[in-house]
């Protein structure tokens, strides 16, 4: 059977990514995406009105988080702010799956080439959100300048690039720029004017902020949308893209207040916790993280996070260590080895929720 060809543009969710300097408005200006939903890995949204994921605080945590809104598409633009904290996240996985200390450790580039394989599994994921929940995902992320000498040519410049794979080694950057439909670079716009009658001397002025859309020296760059090489930094400039105008903070729509009772209700019935609205009570909100207080614990805060999130408790943890054999089920888990923590129940965390579902809570 003869495969179908199609034609014309195909009208679907966009990839954005999106850098800068810090304070360069990285945040602010994701946030006038499109119905946004951030996931926040370095709690920089505290000053901002906008629908937010628990911080992550672990990677089993940020990927069930993403898993959740193709699920639920409780969303219009899925923001992932920031990339390289994200990574961080990545790498910090990667050395307890494989008991180092250090990405170092594994010698010879081994490590960063581990850490490139699981950061290409998680832009398969945030594919994910684009073509099966057609939702626009946006990755914020730091800028780090290097120099930069090319082959054959005289000198050597500075260059802004995105602050992932930090080493030449580090192999997340290109794959990031490559998955992209769009690479935006925001910066600052020095002038340099006459500062006397000789035009002799001169100074710095201005600091109006603009984004770069194509391929420079200087900065990376990219969009598939024929922009402008130079725009002002405002989302306006780019919204037709989206269909949408700029999502001003009039046009989010009011969600449903959330008191304790309704909360109660919405966990006996099983509904997920991202489904309770965003006007969280007091009771159950910690800075700029939410976190559902299933029960409080001296455990380690990034398996603390997965057990909220997921509801499970340290009774239903302690039988399904026990049913493995790891240690006996009267062992509190304060007391498990740090690297069985961090390398089992957070590293492996998806087979131990599915363990727990299957084999004890069934009980």
């Amino acid at each position: 059977m003869p495969f179908e060809i199609t034609s014309g543009k195909i009208d679907k969710a966009k990839k954005v990514v999106f850098y800068g300097p810090e304070g360069v408005g990285k945040s602010t200006f994701a946030s006038h995406f499109p119905d946004p939903l951030f996931i926040d890995t370095e709690g920089s949204t505290t000053e901002l009105d906008v629908k937010r994921y628990p911080k992550p605080s672990s990677w089993q945590m940020l990927i069930q988080e993403v898993q959740e809104v193709i699920q639920l598409k409780n969303c219009k633009t899925l923001v992932i702010d920031t990339a390289d904290w994200a990574e961080k996240l990545c790498t910090e996985f990667i050395c307890s799956k494989f008991g180092k200390s250090g990405v170092e450790d594994f010698g010879y580039g081994n490590g960063y080439t581990y850490i490139a394989e699981e950061w290409g599994r998680f832009l398969n994921l945030l594919q994910d959100v684009i073509d099966v929940a057609n939702i626009n995902v946006v990755l914020t992320a730091h800028a780090i300048i290097r120099k930069f000498e090319q082959p054959n040519e005289m000198g050597a410049y500075d260059r802004y690039e995105l602050k992932l794979g930090k080493k030449t080694t580090g192999q997340t950057a290109p794959i990031t720029k490559e998955w992209a439909d769009m690479v935006l670079f925001a910066n600052y716009k020095i002038f340099s004017i006459q500062a006397d009658e000789k035009g002799k001397k001169h100074k710095a002025q201005g600091g109006q902020r603009v984004m770069y859309t194509t391929h420079h020296p200087c900065w990376d760059a990219k969009n598939r949308f024929g922009l402008p090489e130079e725009l002002p930094l405002d989302y306006s400039a780019i919204a037709y893209i989206f269909g949408t105008q700029s999502n001003s903070q009039e046009d989010i729509k009011q969600s449903k207040p959330v008191t304790d009772q309704v909360i109660a209700n919405e966990i006996e019935d099983n509904k997920p916790i991202s489904e309770l609205g965003s006007e969280i009570p007091p009771i159950i909100e910690a800075s700029n993280e939410t976190v559902i207080p299933v029960h409080e614990t001296n455990l380690p805060k990034g398996l603390t996070d997965l057990m909220n999130q997921n509801l499970v408790t340290e009774e239903e943890i302690k039988k399904a260590v026990a049913l493995r054999g790891y240690y006996p089920e009267n062992t509190p888990i304060e007391n498990y080895d740090p690297d069985f923590i961090n390398g089992v129940l957070i590293g492996a965390w998806p087979s131990v929720l599915k363990m727990i579902e299957e084999e004890i809570r069934e009980f």
